[in-house]
C-alpha cells in the first residue's frame, strides 16, 4: 500500500530533492526498500548493538499492557520486525498475535522469517493512513520509523484514531545530545556514521539521509507539545545512552470514547 499524502510542502521528513509531502514519501519507501537487505547489520554495526537494549527497555516501559493476553498490540513502522519481537517477548505464549505495519515491501520480505512462528502478523500499510478500525489498540509503538513520516502531526493523528480509549503509544528514535558528548557524537554522527554505512549498503544517500532526519525531528520539549495538542495525555520523554536516543509516552484519554 502507498503512502497516501498530499501536495503540501513537507511538514515531517524531508530526504534531499524531495518538494513535497508526495515525493518525500516516495523517497523514504525506495530508500527503505534499497538498503533493507543490509538494515538489520548496519544498525548493529552502527550502535555497537546498543539498538538491541534500546529495545528491550522499551519493551520493557509497556509490560503492564504486554503482561495481558488480549492486548491488541501494533508496531508501527515496524521494518525488519526487532521491536515487534522484543514486545513479544514480553507477552504470554497464548497472548493475541500483534501486527506489524510498514509501508516499505523489502523491509516486511526481510522481517517474515522473523514473524513466522512468533505470533506476529505483518501488512504493507501508511503510517498516515492505517487499513485499521478506530480504538483498535491497546498499545501502539514505533522505533525508529516514525521520523521517517512526511507528515508528523498526521502520524500522530492517526495513532489516536487507531488507539482504544485508555490506550498507550511509545516513540523510541534518535536525539541530538547536548553538551561535550553532544559535540562529539555529532561529528561522528554527521561525518564517520555516513561514510561507514555508505560502504556497507552500497547506498550513501539513506546514511547522509539518517543525520539530517534526526536534525529536522522535533526536539523533545516540541514534540512532547505536539502530542499534547493532539489530546494525548501523560506525555513523557526518557532520554537513553546520554540522550542519542529516547522514548516518548503518552495515552489516550478515556473519556475518547467514540
Amino acid at each position: 500500500m502507498k503512502q497516501t499524502t498530499t501536495n503540501a510542502a513537507v511538514t515531517g521528513a524531508a530526504p534531499a530533492g524531495a518538494s513535497d509531502e508526495k515525493s518525500a514519501a516516495v523517497a523514504v519507501q525506495q530508500m527503505f526498500d534499497e538498503i533493507a537487505g543490509r538494515y538489520d547489520l548496519l544498525n548493529h554495526v552502527l550502535s555497537a548493538n546498543v539498538d538491541r537494549l534500546w529495545w528491550w527497555r522499551t519493551a520493557r516501559k509497556f509490560r503492564h499492557i504486554l503482561s495481558q493476553p488480549n492486548a491488541a498490540v501494533l508496531d508501527l513502522c515496524c521494518g525488519t520486525g526487532d521491536m515487534a519481537l522484543a514486545l513479544r517477548r514480553q507477552a504470554p505464549d497464548a497472548a493475541r498475535p500483534y501486527v506489524g505495519a510498514d509501508f516499505s515491501h523489502q523491509m516486511l520480505r526481510r522481517g517474515a522469517a522473523k514473524f513466522q512462528g512468533n505470533g506476529i502478523i505483518a501488512i504493507e500499510a501508511d503510517a498516515l493512513q492505517l487499513p485499521l478500525p478506530d480504538s483498535s489498540f491497546d498499545l501502539i509503538v514505533s522505533a525508529f520509523g516514525f521520523r521517517n513520516l512526511a507528515n508528523y502531526e498526521a502520524g500522530l493523528r492517526e495513532i489516536h484514531r487507531v488507539l482504544r480509549p485508555g490506550g498507550e503509544f511509545g516513540i523510541l528514535d534518535f536525539a541530538e545530545p547536548g553538551g561535550l558528548f553532544g559535540k562529539i557524537y555529532a561529528f561522528y554522527f554527521r561525518n564517520i556514521l555516513p561514510k561507514i554505512g555508505g560502504m556497507i549498503s552500497g547506498k550513501s544517500g539513506a546514511y547522509e539521509y539518517l543525520p539530517a532526519s534526526v536534525k529536522r525531528f522535533p526536539p523533545p520539549k516540541e514534540m512532547q507539545e505536539k502530542m499534547s495538542a493532539l489530546g494525548f495525555t501523560d506525555v513523557s520523554w526518557t532520554k537513553y545512552t546520554f540522550g542519542i536516543a529516547g522514548l516518548y509516552r503518552a495515552r489516550k484519554p478515556m473519556s475518547e470514547i467514540r
